[in-house]
């Protein structure tokens, strides 16, 4: 079984991000071959300063193996390093039809929230198409706003095999419901496109007053809350700390008595410590760039084993070899 996964070095990385794909990735390097890619053409739809593309690239590859991304186990390697999926995209956008990328929600929510349009943007699932494509992968586990991404990489492959013959093997998304889509300090999907994430590795103060800034309604300390569960701080505890001292603060913010400025201080607490040992294997790799670059090159070394492979059967069967 072949699992990949991307992320864009489009800014600092949060906790939508660590919980939504790259926890569940680190998880799947276990279960089969996984790579896992830093998306630096995708950054180039909304991303337009070349120093802060390759500054957040190296940022994305520090997050990413303090987590735990183990290059033994898993082949991690930036997206641009293996040209050969530009080329393959082209293929695939020729059999693409134009209504399959007008439905796309990703695209239309971007437009509707002022980002100005652009080819990439409207043709982002085909080069997605293509990222997966390439490395005849099985398992794509995305968040469930990324699903449709996946199921347009499907019909995609499909429309292709029925042009050319059987050439793309047909993926499945993954996702885990649970924590499918982490809610930003506003209540929406956390996003930084949004403004209301909480980074993963974000400087202390600045991490606090990103989960002291939570939404919150106007009831008094004392009112009890019948519906606590759906407590954005609630929420993200239940994500951070034990189970069980989750729900006791659950508990108490039903029955009423907890404030909610002691509620977020002790969210604080629990996600400061949760990212603990992440934070001083961050800045151990920090101090050696030569090894992160390293681990970068001969993940793409082997992920263009596999690409080369699949780009020649694909030119093969479309008649430009």
């Amino acid at each position: 079984m072949r699992i990949l996964s991307g992320i864009q070095p489009s800014g600092a990385l949060h906790l939508g991000n660590y919980f939504g794909m790259m926890r569940p990735a680190i998880e799947l390097q276990e279960e089969g071959e996984a790579y896992y890619f830093i998306a630096n053409y995708h950054s180039m739809t909304s991303l337009f300063d070349a120093e802060e593309r390759r500054r957040n690239t190296v940022s994305v590859a520090l997050d990413f193996l303090a987590c735990g991304l183990d290059p033994k186990k898993s082949v991690f390697f930036r997206q641009s390093d293996v040209p050969e999926v530009v080329e393959l995209s082209w293929l695939l956008a020729t059999v693409t039809p134009m209504g399959l990328l007008e439905r796309c929600h990703s695209y239309k929510d971007k437009i509707a929230r002022g980002v100005s349009p652009n080819h990439g943007l409207f043709a982002y699932p085909v080069l997605m198409a293509a990222d997966i494509l390439i490395y005849d992968s099985n398992i794509v586990p995305v968040g469930r706003d990324q699903k449709q991404h996946v199921e347009v990489t499907r019909d995609i492959a499909i429309k292709f095999n029925e042009a050319y013959g059987q050439t793309f093997v047909i993926p499945e998304p993954q996702i885990r419901e649970e924590v499918a889509v982490v809610p930003g300090t506003d209540g929406q999907k956390m996003s930084k496109s949004y403004g209301n994430v909480i980074e993963i590795f974000g400087d202390e103060k600045a991490a606090r007053k990103q989960i002291m800034s939570l939404v919150m309604d106007s009831r008094t300390p004392q009112e009890p809350k019948p519906d606590a569960d759906k407590n954005l701080a609630i929420q993200l505890m239940k994500l951070v700390a034990p189970a069980n001292i989750a729900k006791d603060f659950e508990d108490r913010l039903r029955a009423g008595g907890l404030g909610y400025g002691d509620l977020k201080k002790a969210l604080f607490e629990h996600y400061w410590n949760y990212f603990a040992a992440a934070r001083t294997k961050r800045a151990e790799l920090a101090a050696n760039p030569d090894y992160v670059e390293s681990v970068l090159r001969d993940g793409a070394e082997q992920a263009h084993r596999i690409a080369d492979g699949v780009l020649k059967r694909a030119r093969r069967a479309s008649g430009l070899d």
